[in-house]
């Protein structure tokens, strides 16, 4: 089964669920299912930082095992995250393979690989 993660709720969603749970599952290969996209709201967005430990290791798992990671483009550029304008933005001081956008470019970007599941948290 193929999934999607969508850290959506405030606080720290992302460092606590995403840092302690699944990145050490998708770390030792036993996660259990495929991730195949993992897009991030608010204050969510802060562990895709470039030097942030879960981003960092993040960013690696997710290249070895073709994750999208995408930032939600209002919540990236609110955050400093992101440079242009809404819709039209390119992802700044983040690690690498981060993308920026909104749900018609988060649809797109898993067209060709689309989750069975898509899971908020």
């Amino acid at each position: 089964m193929k999934v999607a993660y969508i850290f959506s709720t405030s606080g720290h969603t992302a460092s606590y669920k995403l840092g302690k749970m699944i990145l050490p599952q998708l770390e030792e290969g036993r996660h259990g299912v495929e991730v195949v996209g993992l897009f991030f709201f608010d204050d969510n967005t802060y562990v895709l930082r470039k030097g942030d430990p879960i981003g960092e290791r993040l960013s690696k798992v997710a290249a070895e095992q073709n994750i999208l990671v995408m930032l939600c483009d209002q919540c990236a550029l609110e955050r400093g995250l992101a440079t242009g304008e809404v819709g039209n933005c390119k992802p700044s001081g983040v690690v690498d393979g981060v993308q920026v956008g909104c749900f018609p470019d988060l649809y797109a970007a898993l067209s060709g690989n689309m989750p069975d599941q898509v899971i908020t948290l």
